[in-house]
This record gives structure tokens, sequence and C-alpha cells, in this order.
């Protein structure tokens, strides 16, 4: 029995140094790249170009009132029952962990409800504008009509290409799939918001493979190449949308840490893009 019991105890060991290889290697990925800076970029780039500010303008007040429904209605309703649950594993740390665990529900909510109904043209014309103050606009052009003019969002015409898609289904399954983390004191609740992050992550540049044209495949090869990158970008980024009642200003801010993001590795053309792009790759086999 012992012997099965000190082989079980090795299993163990093994998976767990081969978790921790994995989050090294995404670590260090996300570190050399800077994608975690983007987010707060963000915030500084959307706050000096006032320009910017006309989507997030004409949604805040409904958006902010969805805001406030939600997040007092999670708190009034669910706030007793879950921190009853999470007090028998977190002890007095509960009633701390409780509160981040429904400012993440409710950012999950605000999000669903939000980007589908109230958000998803403004946040669109906020990625396009961004790519457009950074003199980005052949790229843009491939997904819109552009005016000409000095303002970025004055340019902003008809969309040619559909915009960001809907919220997935499967981003939904995931997050019910991992709720039971925050369960493990502390350390749960922080791996449950890198979880978060990673999801968030993989689909901050949807809008930039579709100005690019990549296919399904090529995007999903340049998102497990860069998966280190895009988990430190949405780690970030979940991180402040679970700010109460700021999440509707940080979701524009994060959408323009995003395009600023695009038109460094278009501008650039660093090494994420140069030797490594999918579309690059896949030539290259085709030659062969």
């Amino acid at each position: 029995m012992s012997g099965v019991v000190e082989a079980a105890q090795a299993k163990a060991r093994e998976v767990a140094k081969e978790d921790l290889d994995k989050a090294k290697v995404l670590f260090n990925d996300a570190t050399r790249s800077g994608s975690f800076l983007y987010p707060i970029k963000g915030i500084f780039y959307f706050l000096s170009h006032r320009s910017l500010w006309k989507p997030l303008a004409s949604r805040i007040l409904p958006t902010m009132g969805l805001s406030v429904g939600v997040v007092i209605s999670m708190f009034t309703f669910t706030y007793v029952p879950q921190l009853a649950m999470l007090v028998f594993v977190n002890g007095p740390l509960a009633v701390f962990t409780t509160v981040l665990l429904i400012l993440s529900e409710s950012s999950t909510i605000i999000s669903l409800l939000s980007r589908n109904f109230l958000l998803q043209d403004a946040l669109l014309d906020t990625f396009d504008g961004t790519l457009v103050s950074r003199d980005a606009s052949n790229i843009v052009s491939e997904g819109r009509q552009l005016k000409s003019g000095a303002d970025p969002m004055a340019r902003l015409g008809k969309v040619l290409k559909s915009p960001f898609a809907k919220f997935s289904p499967k981003a939904i399954i995931r997050y019910v799939m991992y709720l039971p983390l925050n369960f493990i004191p502390v350390v749960g609740t922080v791996i449950f918001i890198i979880v978060q992050g990673r999801t968030r992550g993989q689909t901050v540049h949807d809008r930039y493979f579709q100005l690019k044209k990549w296919s399904a495949s090529q995007r999903e090869q340049w998102l497990k190449e860069h998966t280190g990158a895009y988990s430190g970008f949405g780690t970030v980024a979940t991180l402040l949308e679970l700010v109460p009642f700021a999440n509707i200003l940080f979701s524009f801010t994060n959408t323009v840490g995003a395009a600023l993001w695009a038109a460094d590795l278009e501008k650039k053309e660093n090494a994420m893009t140069s030797g490594t792009a999918p579309g690059l790759r896949e030539t290259a086999k085709k030659a062969e």
C-alpha cells in the first residue's frame, strides 16, 4: 500500500514540475514581449487623445447603469450564500475572496451583456480609430472605408467587414468549469484570474487578425506560439476590468492597448511577426 502511495506522490510531483515549467515559459514569453504593459499604455494613450473618447461618451450612461445594476444585484443576492460556502475552505479570508469572486462574476456578466448589446460597435470604432491615430490606416482600410482628415475617429467610415465576434459560449462554459478554484484559499483565486486572463487574451486581437485576413488555422497557430504574451495582456486587462463601475472605462482602454500592440506589430515588424507569421510559414510549406 505504501508503495502505491509513494508512486502517486512521485507522479504528482512530476506533474507539478511539468506545470511549473510551462508556467515559467509562459511568464518568460509575456515578460519578453512586454504585452502585459499594453493595457497600462492604453490607459495613458486613451486619456491623452480626446478624439478616442467619443465612442465611450455615446455609451457611458446605459453601460454604467448596467454595471451598477449587476454589481449591486450580485452583492445583494449572492454574497452571503457564496461567503457561506467559501468560509469552510478559506476561513476568515473568505470575506475578501468572496468579494473578488463576485467582482469576477459581475465582470463576466457585464461583459457578456454590454459587448453583445451595447458596446460592440463602440469598441470596434475605438480599436480602428486607435490604429488610424498610430498611422496604421493602411490595415484599417482592409475592413472599413476611411475618409480624409486629421481626426482619426472622424475618418472612420462604413464598416466593410463584420465587427468583433460575439461573446463565445465556450468562454462561459470555461468560466463555470474553473469557478471551483476559488475554494482554494488565495492561491485558487489568483489562478482563477490568470485562467480567465488567458481566455481573455485569446480574443484581444480578433479584429487585427480579421484585418490581416488570416484564416482560422493561422490565428490558432499564432496564438499558440505566443500564448504567454496574450495571457500576460489578458491577465492585466482582466484585473483592470474587475474594478467596480470603472470596468466600462477599462474595457475601452484595454481595447486601445490591444490596438497599440497591433500597431507596433505592424510598424516594427519585430521578432513576433518577422519570419514567424503563420502566413509566411504556410507559404513556405506550399513552396516545398
